[in-house]
């Protein structure tokens, strides 16, 4: 995989994400088929850098987030804390980050008081 922080500086170089480069991130994420903690955390602070992502962009980067928790099908406290943090990045929580997190909850086996406050607290369930 490329050096990660290159590839940032290459892509926030016009402080923009368009669909060009959500297909070179997408060809780099998951050239192992496997999505870890480090990408997403790099693809978690592409998205709060920017000052724009295109539609394509935050299509990839919940279906990354959602392939990376999801793993092992449950969500725990450390993940919840994860989510949590990545997901107030700019202070809010919009309606697709209410989705991602009725979609988490819908597909996690089992999931920890930590994301069931989380979701409670941002979807009111």
């Amino acid at each position: 995989m490329a050096n990660l922080q290159e590839l940032k500086a290459k892509i926030l170089a016009d402080g923009s994400i368009d669909d060009a480069e959500v297909a070179v991130l997408r060809k780099e994420i998951y050239a192992d088929g496997e999505v870890d903690k480090d990408e997403v955390v790099f693809l978690a602070e592409l998205r709060s850098q920017a000052a724009s992502v295109c539609e394509a962009f935050e299509v990839f980067f919940f279906e990354a987030v959602k392939k990376n928790v999801l793993t092992d099908g449950s969500i725990d406290a450390e993940e919840a804390a994860w989510l949590r943090t990545a997901l107030y990045a700019d202070g809010k929580i919009d309606d697709r980050e209410k989705q991602f997190l009725r979609d988490l909850k819908a597909g996690a086996k089992s999931t920890s008081p930590e994301f069931q406050a989380l979701c409670k607290e941002c979807l009111g369930s």
